[in-house]
């Protein structure tokens, strides 16, 4: 197997799509249609499924991808030793919540860029959902959510930080009024919850199961800005990082609920997989993070 043939294997794996591939790799997209299809015939097995304009990784194509990088991490980590880390050009991948994207990142991006200015960074929604296998096979690099805990053996996680959060509304909200309110009060509201910033919409859900409180319905959105302009108009409630509607709140345009779990907060993990070779640029990154964000008494080990 040719090593060109299993990069260009690996990047449409991870874009599900030729034409970005081929645009990701600056080929014509021809070329990477023929190293999949080279590639194929030498394992006399399909990879990706054609379904319409969308392409899947068969159960052939899973199996591979964990092996390919794996064996381009060895080929970057030999590579490495030779040019040494200040010659790095690698091409991280990253998973982040929105809020830490947009409030907490620019630093970091700035102090590591001032180490490693060729490395390229490429950002995407962060989910909990095929978190572990994207990490496993080498789709995403690093990962960053807000939650307390990962429950995944193959998984490292490493607090860098701590959100507060808080329940918010519009101003004129019945609930806004009040000078406090409990679990219970949540009966029958409307929830306008984000994707985007991972799971510590789960705290909610979990107090509301505790108590079982069943709100009216639940919105889901991919962007925190849309849930923000959308308790704004007075659709519903939602739980946020304070830090992500400091603004919104200063100026009127939400408020914060008064509830007795107001002050709730939740971890930032940095989220790695264990058997994944640290290259160069990836140990900057991380280690600019703790730099950046982190706190002797805040880091440590947050799972295993």
């Amino acid at each position: 197997m040719e090593l060109r043939h299993l990069k260009a294997f690996t990047v449409v794996a991870r874009l599900l799509s030729f034409r970005k591939a081929a645009e990701s790799l600056h080929y014509a997209q021809s070329t990477v249609s023929a190293q999949i299809k080279a590639l194929e015939e030498e394992l006399g097995t399909r990879l990706f499924d054609r379904l319409g304009r969308r392409i899947i990784l068969t159960e052939a194509g899973e199996r591979l991808l964990d092996y390919a990088r794996k064996i381009l991490d060895l080929e970057e980590e030999a590579q490495a030793e030779v040019t040494g880390p200040g010659e790095a050009r690698a091409s991280l991948t990253i998973r982040v919540p929105e809020t830490f994207c947009a409030h907490r990142l620019a630093p970091v991006v700035r102090r590591f860029r001032s180490l490693l200015p060729r490395a390229g960074l490429r950002f995407i929604t962060c989910a909990l959902d095929s978190l572990s296998r994207d990490l496993r096979q080498g789709v995403t690099d690093l990962a960053f959510v807000l939650t307390d805990s990962i429950q995944a053996a193959d998984l490292r996680a490493e607090v860098v930080g701590v959100e507060s959060l808080l329940l918010a509304a519009w101003p004129g909200h019945p609930l806004a009024g009040r000078t406090g309110i409990e679990t219970a009060d949540l009966a029958g509201q409307t929830l306008i919850l984000s994707r985007s910033d991972c799971s510590y919409r789960r705290l909610l859900e979990q107090s509301l199961a505790q108590e079982r409180v069943s709100p009216a319905a639940v919105l889901e959105l991919s962007s925190l800005v849309s849930v923000k302009e959308w308790v704004r108009e007075g659709l519903g409630i939602t739980i946020i990082p304070r830090i992500a509607a400091g603004r919104e709140i200063e100026s009127g345009r939400l408020v914060a609920l008064p509830w007795p779990e107001e002050e709730l907060e939740v971890a930032c993990l940095m989220v790695w997989h264990r058997d994944k070779w640290l290259s160069p640029a990836l140990t900057a990154f991380m280690e600019v993070t703790r730099r950046v964000l982190g706190d002797s008494r805040g880091r440590g080990p947050a799972a295993d």
